[in-house]
């Protein structure tokens, strides 16, 4: 439920409404717009409680009007919070007038290639180093990451260039270790709904980047970021990165663009694209970058890798150094055109 009160309503008239709320067993979340407050209740209003409730607010001052809410998720809500989350991160930000360049490899492999791929983050003009530590993989003798060395390398070498940095999280025992050593705490699509790592991941205070699931919904994906923004976390970006696929002749999974304006009209998290993992394949990730910058996305997270075919995770969809500078300049054209800045 959603109180939106009139245009110079007295701060005793939301403070009264806020009270009644509270005397009704709810707590009231107070949000300040523009030109008006809205008042919104983020726990479950059971039917009968709702009609008291509105019987009660009715003899109230200074409100406009009352709109029940029908989604299932709230704090992640545009209906609650109207203006756009903007996540600020070192030396750069996450919202709706920049764009993002989440860059790097797949895996960290060692100080000196990790440090190759940075300078051509960096030089390329991205803001945000990626790279696995912990990498989840579908067969246990794929390569597993180099955990805890990973992390240290991804430090020293984000410091070093003046990146800032994320990396997968894939266990809530885990948090605290990654969250000591990067900016960003990324929660992959196998986990999104690991429901304790959302809530430990939530309670560190780092900005969390959620990855949709394969097979998710978005009400799914949404109430996924409400555990987060439930612990007081109000710094999460959503990750469109692909959802299962018809065919997987030809692409690993199936970018679903489409769900980038969707998200825009649902919530206020910024959005980023994977094309790379939306993919699975270098050749594709150049267009589907492109259009996801069209269709309003806030960032890329693209793979990079100065040498693909020696990577030792998802070459296949890596770009070379060459193609990720040549993309980055192709996006640097583009994004003025929808408004944005890098």
């Amino acid at each position: 439920m959603i109180i939106v009160m009139q245009v110079g309503a007295s701060p005793e008239e939301i403070q009264a409404v806020a009270d009644a709320i509270r005397e009704q067993g709810l707590e009231p979340l107070v949000l300040p717009g523009e030109d008006r407050v809205a008042i919104g209740i983020p726990a479950a209003v059971q039917p009968d409680q709702r009609d008291h409730l509105e019987s009660v607010l009715a003899n109230l001052t200074g409100i406009n009007k009352i709109t029940v809410t029908s989604r299932p998720y709230k704090l992640a809500s545009l209906e609650y919070h109207r203006d756009r989350t903007v996540v600020e991160l070192p030396n750069t930000k996450v919202g709706p007038e920049t764009f993002t360049i989440f860059g790097g490899p797949c895996s960290i492999e060692g100080y000196d290639e990790f440090r190759e791929a940075a300078l051509v983050v960096k030089q390329a003009g991205a803001q945000v180093l990626r790279g696995g530590a912990f990498k989840p993989r579908t067969s246990p003798y794929s390569f597993q990451g180099l955990a805890e060395e990973g992390l240290r390398i991804m430090q020293s070498v984000g410091k070093e260039l003046g990146l800032a940095t994320i990396t997968e999280v894939m266990s809530a025992d885990k948090v605290g270790v990654v969250a000591e050593h990067v900016d960003i705490l990324q929660i992959g699509a196998r986990s999104m709904q690991n429901f304790p790592l959302l809530i430990e991941a939530g309670k560190s205070g780092k900005p969390v980047f959620l990855k949709r699931g394969p097979s998710a919904s978005v009400d799914e994906f949404l109430l996924a970021a409400e555990y987060v923004l439930n612990q007081g976390n109000p710094n999460v970006i959503l990750c469109e990165r692909g959802v299962m696929p018809i065919d997987k002749s030809y692409t690993r999974n199936t970018l679903d663009l489409s769900v980038v304006p969707v998200l825009k009209d649902y919530s206020h998290l910024p959005v980023v694209v994977d094309p790379s993992h939306g993919t699975g394949v270098a050749k594709y990730v150049a267009p589907m970058a492109k259009a996801a910058v069209m269709v309003g996305a806030d960032g890329l997270m693209i793979e990079m890798h100065p040498s693909p075919k020696h990577a030792l995770s998802d070459g296949s969809q890596a770009l070379t150094s060459d193609q990720f500078s040549a993309l980055m300049g192709d996006l640097k054209k583009l994004t003025p055109l929808v408004g944005r800045t890098w």
